[in-house]
């Protein structure tokens, strides 16, 4: 299996700069998601490992070899690109072998490599279809399987789902996890759905405007984000965050929002009366009352039901939250709710000015 490297990797579209010199090691079997918001580099990135765009600055490695000049057909790496670029006109079997033909391989090999990938995907019984005849997950896995009969050192995934209904996407996404634990190949997978990012990925590259802005495992990410972007990206329904002014008194720190007063953890650095962003994930906020916290009030404006969970949309001082709570299987008694308690030692404090965390490690005094 193969590690993948990138140094000071950048690409300029004539004066645009689309990819900010990033470095990132991917380690040999290793799956790592690269997410951002559309237009944040990541499917750039992808295509410049793969060799479909050049690389303007820096080298792309895999397994230490620079590949910068080297073809894409002679990188050993396998695409499955978003629209499955299957040809209509062959079948299943023709479609999945084609790579395998190019490279002359002997009918035998073909013949067998081919029976035995379709076994692992479930494409047995569509071998004699041409895509046409099947069903947007099918093709799918269709496109998965020409990738995997070449045997790559390395698999790329450019937002294979994007195309696939919710529950054919929630089902993919187990048949790809399955399908790496078993084959164990070093895949980079993009993709604008974190909650794709948070189930498939060892560790997840979050980007934002050509820029890394966080690299780490799925709960590293939703429990210690780097900064606001970060915070408000990964998680579903993203991290709530509050302007508010620190202050202490004899009981700790606090930060004003507007009329509440929400207590903070410890925070190193922190001036009084400095404005900062105060973080807290909804599904971290409790509606009931909790030893030593204060109540905070809320102006509830809808309830959103889910099943066994429901989404209250509210707000703190004009600053709208969202708060994730259990119905025991009645919202009713949820529409009556008029104040929370955020644990302190949930919350997270960033800069105000730079977005970045302030607390990462939260210990310290507030500075008089």
């Amino acid at each position: 299996m193969s590690s993948v490297t990138l140094s000071d990797v950048e690409k300029y579209y004539g004066p645009l700069r689309v990819v900010h010199g990033i470095n990132l090691e991917i380690e040999s079997q290793e799956f790592v998601v690269l997410v951002g918001p559309s237009g944040c580099g990541k499917s750039t990135t992808l295509r410049m490992i793969a060799g479909l765009e050049e690389i303007s600055a820096g080298t792309v490695a895999v397994d230490e070899k620079v590949m910068n000049r080297v073809a894409p057909k002679d990188r050993d790496v396998a695409m499955v690109f978003q629209n499955y670029a299957l040809y209509p006109h062959l079948k299943v079997f023709e479609n999945i072998a084609f790579g395998l033909r190019i490279r002359k391989e002997p009918k035998e090999h073909i013949d067998k490599t081919v029976r035995e990938v379709s076994e692992i995907l479930g494409l047995t019984p569509y071998l004699d279809r041409r895509p046409a005849e099947l069903s947007g997950g099918q093709r799918q896995r269709v496109a998965m399987g020409r990738a995997i009969v070449r045997h790559p050192k390395v698999f790329l995934f450019d937002e294979p789902l994007s195309n696939l209904d919710a529950q054919l996407r929630t089902q993919m996404r187990a048949e790809i996890k399955r399908l790496h634990k078993r084959l164990g190949v070093t895949s980079v997978y993009v993709t604008h759905d974190q909650v794709e990012a948070m189930t498939l990925a060892d560790r997840i590259v979050v980007m934002n405007d050509g820029n890394i802005e966080q690299v780490g495992t799925p709960m590293e990410l939703f429990t210690n984000p780097a900064n606001q972007f970060v915070a408000g990206f990964i998680g579903s329904p993203p991290m709530n965050q509050f302007e508010g002014t620190v202050s202490a008194n004899a009981d700790g720190l606090f930060a004003s929002v507007g009329n509440a007063s929400i207590a903070l953890p410890e925070v190193n650095n922190v001036q009084h009366g400095q404005a900062v962003i105060v973080g807290i994930r909804p599904e971290h906020i409790s509606i009931h009352p909790v030893d030593g916290l204060p109540s905070i009030p809320i102006a509830l404006d809808l309830v959103e039901p889910l099943g066994s969970e429901a989404l209250l949309h509210a707000s703190i001082d004009n600053q709208p939250l969202i708060i994730k709570a259990e119905t025991h299987g009645d919202i009713e008694h949820l529409n009556s709710v008029s104040e929370l308690y955020a644990p302190t030692d949930l919350i997270k404090v960033f800069d105000k000015d730079t977005g970045a965390v302030i607390n990462s490690h939260p210990t310290g005094r507030i500075a008089s």
